[in-house]
């Protein structure tokens, strides 16, 4: 029977898994929790005759976005180390998309309407969001759709190719000096944590990196980064000792709430504890390195994410600019 009662969702569930003109037609829905075996069975002759409809050729498939989501949720977010935050606000979103279909007018509309909304009160569901929470909830869902329509043959077209991406603009510019970050240090009793702002700082490390690293000889070697791609860090001789002894089982809340205190004790309330990685790269600009040596460090996947820091490397281009009209040798 393709209609069936799921009893651990407390809901009917449709399956069609028949073969009609020798090709195999297969799909599953879970059915509104309201419904009952009527309107089940109702949904069941429907369902079944347009897919039997579009196998034989007689209509084409007309997906909605709800059912690229489902299958993205399905399929692809098991295998993403944040699938379970993705589908999070993916479900935030459901108001904006449902009903909608799968085509690039219906995705356009639906991220638009979301925009609308989310710029004032996101429906009540939750306060205004920031443009870039905005812009990361457009991507995620454009991602499922696009995932849909590539590995799943959902749709005729490009579903987000009429999709505009907000543009953000909010790149810190806040940097820490070592004499800041020494300030921070002294002013927290814990060791632990005055050990994580000192290799956070001599390293450009994130914070979920310091607590997994792994030392090989003198390198923090990172396996699972943000980008996905490891990448070798050289340690700094001033924190040989700290890298070796730091206790990486120390929670994560446990470092930011210290560096709250510690900020609010020196006057430095305008440093964020991730601005010690972009301290990093502003001190090793400063020294004179060059961006893409920064990029390789931090481990910048895409060159346009170094490129925040262009505007240190004054004295780079003042050299530059100096060789303007100089004989060669």
């Amino acid at each position: 029977m393709p209609i069936y009662r799921d009893k651990e969702r407390g809901c009917f569930v449709f399956e069609f898994d028949r073969r009609v003109n020798g090709q195999r037609v297969r799909t599953r829905k879970a059915l509104p929790k309201t419904w009952n075996q009527a309107q089940a069975d109702a949904y069941d002759r429907q369902e079944s005759a347009k897919l039997y409809a579009i196998a034989t050729s007689v209509e084409r498939a007309q997906h909605s976005i709800e059912d690229a989501v489902a299958v993205y949720i399905e399929r692809r977010l098991p295998h993403l180390k944040t699938g379970q935050n993705v589908k999070r606000e993916l479900a935030l979103m459901f108001f904006a998309y449902q009903g909608r279909p799968l085509t690039p007018s219906g995705v356009s509309d639906a991220c638009r309407f979301y925009a609308a909304k989310a710029a004032r009160d996101n429906e009540g569901i939750e306060a205004p969001l920031s443009a870039a929470s905005l812009r990361n909830r457009i991507r995620y869902l454009t991602a499922a759709c696009r995932y849909a329509w590539k590995e799943h043959g959902m749709g005729h077209e490009d579903p987000a190719s009429k999709v505009v991406v907000p543009t953000v603009r909010n790149e810190r510019q806040e940097y820490a000096s070592r004499r800041d970050m020494i300030r921070l240090v002294l002013a927290i009793q814990n060791k632990t944590v005055r050990r994580a702002f000192r290799i956070l700082f001599y390293s450009g490390m994130r914070l979920s990196e310091l607590l997994k690293y792994k030392l090989s000889g003198e390198v923090f070697a990172l396996a699972d980064t943000k980008n996905g791609s490891p990448r070798m860090v050289p340690v700094h001789p001033r924190i040989k000792y700290a890298a070796r002894v730091f206790d990486q089982s120390i929670p994560k809340i446990t470092i930011q709430a210290n560096f709250r205190k510690a900020r609010e004790r020196t006057g430095l309330d305008h440093l964020h504890l991730h601005d010690l990685r972009h301290s990093a790269a502003s001190e090793l600009i400063n020294a004179g390195v060059d961006l893409y040596t920064v990029g390789r460090v931090l481990g910048h996947k895409d060159s346009r994410s170094t490129q925040r820091y262009a505007h240190l490397a004054i004295g780079t281009l003042t050299d530059a600019v100096a060789k303007i009209g100089k004989k060669r040798a």
